[in-house]
């Protein structure tokens, strides 16, 4: 492989275009090629991008060319793309969630590894300033013993929203609602920084949304296996949309990050928060990426794994657990009592 990764984008909805201006501003990175079923919206991307546009995945497959495939398509395609990327020899970037089951994950994870190709899913706002910045405190224990985290994704999405896609609302191929679709996100940060989970009871409902399976509101109590306790929200009802947030209290010290900026940092030590507020990432109101700049980060991230060998900050593995932590919540709604993972 030269230094340059050459990538080729999977779908062409309405987060391709994120992905693509991402890409081309990654260093050691080159956007050679599209596909997607769609004729029309692939030939479109292709024009403004300047790329290969391909209607068919094996021939897109077969290009030579192409490094590693970017897979933006509904979540319950990810697994099945990926696996048929990884056995031509290509390295893979999924979108958020990695698969909507613990099943075809375990298989794509597999197929990575026997393939010798490197497997990330797109979980960029760990890489945003706040979440980093928490991280390496942490790391260096400022926070002491913690004690509770929330992650909470009090949003709004539209019936226009669930209608403007057969797969959306639906447990074939968005595996879920609120959760799985738009609060994954924070729950992975609070999986990254609180650890893993050894506990969950939850409620889910379908509240304000016609024409959709899935939930449009889910609560959980965590208990983690540090002891800790916690609380999940995934909310697409609260009109017109308000917040996303993560609160992380412990013995020393205590961070409320919201809408990807730090809000409060309150440590005993005295410790102060250097980093001016960033802007705000995604607007919650609406489905739109305002700054892409996260993005852009988690993609050099993956490139240069791959040129240096080595695993990416979100491995296949870490895609899981928010993963199984949802699958969890939805198995303690279902059936009405507490589900250990």
């Amino acid at each position: 492989m030269t230094q340059k990764v050459k990538v080729g984008i999977v779908g062409s909805g309405s987060i391709a275009n994120t992905h693509m201006k991402s890409i081309i501003e990654v260093p050691n990175a080159e956007l050679v090629a599209v596909y997607s079923r769609n004729k029309e919206t692939v030939q479109k991307l292709a024009d403004t991008y300047n790329i290969t546009p391909y209607t068919d995945y094996q021939d897109f497959l077969t290009n030579a060319g192409i490094d590693m495939v970017a897979i933006v398509t509904p979540s319950g395609t990810h697994a099945e793309l990926g696996i048929a990327a990884a056995k031509a020899g290509k390295h893979v970037v999924v979108e958020k969630p990695i698969d909507i089951t613990i099943d075809k994950t375990n298989q794509l994870i597999a197929a990575c590894k026997q393939a010798n190709v490197t497997l990330s899913c797109i979980f960029q706002h760990r890489f945003d300033e706040a979440v980093q910045d928490v991280k390496k405190v942490l790391n260096e224990g400022e926070f002491g013993q913690l004690n509770f985290g929330a992650a909470r994704t009090t949003i709004y999405r539209s019936q226009e929203y669930y209608d403007s896609g057969a797969w959306r609302g639906t447990w074939e191929l968005d595996g879920g609602g609120a959760l799985i679709n738009q609060s994954i996100h924070y729950i992975d940060l609070l999986l990254y920084v609180m650890g893993p989970v050894d506990e969950v009871y939850a409620y889910t409902a379908t509240r304000a949304h016609e024409r959709i399976e899935v939930e449009d509101i889910a609560v959980a109590t965590v208990k983690f296996k540090s002891g800790a306790l916690g609380l999940i929200e995934g909310n697409t009802t609260a009109y017109p949309g308000f917040s996303t947030t993560l609160d992380i209290f412990g013995t020393n010290g205590s961070v409320i990050i919201e809408n990807d900026n730090v809000k409060e940092w309150k440590f005993k030590s005295g410790l102060e928060y250097e980093n001016k507020q960033t802007e705000m990432e995604t607007n919650v109101s609406s489905n739109i990426v305002k700054s892409n700049q996260s993005f852009v980060k988690q993609y050099t991230d993956v490139v240069q794994a791959i040129l240096e060998n080595r695993e990416p900050l979100v491995t296949g593995e870490e895609a899981k657990k928010s993963l199984e932590l949802i699958l969890a919540i939805y198995q303690s709604a279902r059936e009405g009592r507490p589900v250990k993972l």
